[in-house]
């Protein structure tokens, strides 16, 4: 066989095995996997500030409620598995959309530690990487708007 032909079929291979992995639904790997979507939001959040919403949109909602904006990539498995559970375990922890687990300081304490947002979340989503000042007036409010 020449080169071109052993290339070619790892090529086609590959290919074949991306096209199967589009076909597992990620529900079959798990729940952990499954696609939660946008359910209704149930809670309505009295914000200290327009600046705290709007930070709080950029940097957590994406996980943490049920107004997710799903990029094009997270449709394309396997990313779309790692996309969908970083968004269920994120719901799980506290939910904007349901009042669940919503404790000022324990997130103001995420933030400050860089826990939050999730490193690997930052780099596609630029509107996230807060500066300094930012984080700062994001704990500051969110703080004021859910106490300590």
């Amino acid at each position: 066989m020449t080169r071109k032909r052993i290339l070619l079929g790892i090529v086609g291979i590959l290919v074949i095995g991306f096209v199967v992995l589009q076909l597992i639904p990620a529900s079959a790997i798990s729940s952990r996997y499954a696609a939660p979507g946008n359910p209704e939001v149930t809670y309505t959040i009295q914000w200290d500030s327009a600046e705290t919403e709007q930070l709080a949109r950029a940097a957590c909602f994406d996980c943490h409620s049920h107004e997710t904006n799903y990029p094009w990539y997270a449709n394309i498995a396997p990313v779309s598995w790692l996309v969908n559970k970083d968004i269920n375990e994120g719901r799980r922890e506290m939910n904007f959309s349901t009042g669940d687990d919503l404790e000022g300081g324990d997130m103001a304490r995420q933030i400050q530690r860089g826990d939050m947002p999730l490193p690997i979340y930052l780099p596609l989503h630029p509107e996230a990487n807060l500066t300094e000042a930012q984080k700062q007036a994001l704990m500051d409010g969110l703080i004021a708007t859910f106490g300590r």
